[in-house]
């Protein structure tokens, strides 16, 4: 028997616990090439939050109703009727938000056994590191001696960005929300940090921040701190547009002020998906693995027990009630 949750309806702005529900479905024989795997962690996601609404006009379909919904995910194979993996194995795959998932063989990925932890492949060395990475250098084209903006520092994505940006000399300014969090982005190397919770208009603290502009913006929020860096970007500065996640649970219109920038900066502005880059994959691994073989990037997690905390865990993601990168764990 295995234990999913599932999206009930759709919510109307913020997410609610009546939104969803965990439900039990029987193990079923597993058929040839398949491959039944004990999950130890899921991830949860600024994205998914999209994904909850019908019909939304994005990069992966929207979750089905009374359906188990799916995400990233990383467990040990504990049945299998296929040549690609024995019982015991390590694999990531998609059909996270459960406790056990039966998959094709092909659509799990092999993971080395070894002292790395499972998170680290739902976080640097997973999607979230190839985020940070290709967005940084192939989306936005930092190079070392820019001015570097970083949205939602503190998270999984921000806080792999502010790393690696100061790895290949940038300077570095990180937003970030209450005190706490913005120590951490200081303990991170950042050389600015901004909270954007404090009193006055954001752009006014970016500009004391950055009195030289901007080179480049790596966006995880939108909004007001979107139209802020528009408002002082640098001629040329180019915008690697990641997440929106202070805009996906609003259904209100938002104005940019500084939308005319963008021709009288020529500013570049990509929007983009770490799956664009998945033919590079190798590339991004190998370099975030010496990074992190030398102790040059630090992870931190916010991790939620047990599969009934899926929900919770998620909507700590739009409450400010996770650091770095927020994690269920299920069991292992």
């Amino acid at each position: 028997m295995s234990r999913a949750w599932t999206l009930v309806s759709r919510p109307k702005g913020s997410p609610t616990m009546e939104n969803f529900a965990l439900r039990e479905t029987p193990d079923q024989p597993l058929n040839d090439g398949e491959i039944r795997v004990a999950n130890s962690f899921f991830s949860v996601d600024p994205y998914m939050r999209p994904r909850m609404d019908e019909g939304e006009d994005s990069y992966i379909a929207p979750f089905a109703l009374n359906a188990p919904m799916t995400g990233a995910a990383v467990g040990r194979v504990v049945e299998t009727r296929s040549d690609r993996f024995k019982v015991g194995d390590r694999v990531s795959h998609f059909l996270g938000w459960r406790d056990r998932a039966t998959l094709r063989a092909e659509d799990a990925l092999s993971l080395p056994d070894g002292e790395l932890k499972d998170e680290s492949f739902l976080d640097v060395l997973g999607a979230i590191g190839m985020t940070a990475y290709f967005g940084l250098f192939d989306v936005a084209e930092a190079k070392p001696g820019d001015v570097v903006f970083v949205s939602a520092a503190a998270g999984a994505v921000g806080s792999l960005v502010v790393q690696i940006a100061k790895l290949r000399g940038m300077t570095v300014i990180g937003s970030a929300g209450g005190t706490e969090k913005c120590d951490f982005v200081r303990g991170l190397g950042a050389d600015h940090v901004i909270d954007y919770k404090s009193p006055g208009p954001f752009e006014d603290k970016l500009r004391a921040a950055a009195p030289d502009g901007l080179d480049v913006y790596f966006d995880n929020v939108g909004g007001e701190q979107l139209d802020a860096a528009m408002g002082i970007a640098n001629r040329d500065a180019r915008f690697a547009i990641c997440g929106m996640i202070g805009m996906y649970n609003s259904d209100a219109p938002i104005g940019f002020s500084n939308l005319f920038r963008v021709i009288s900066k020529r500013l570049q502005i990509r929007g983009f998906i770490n799956s664009d880059f998945m033919a590079r994959r190798s590339e991004c691994l190998a370099q975030m693995g010496y990074w992190v073989s030398k102790g040059l990037i630090q992870s931190r997690y916010t991790t939620f027990e047990g599969l009934e905390s899926g929900p919770e865990a998620f909507f700590s993601l739009f409450s400010g009630g996770n650091t770095g990168k927020a994690l269920v764990h299920v069991g292992g």
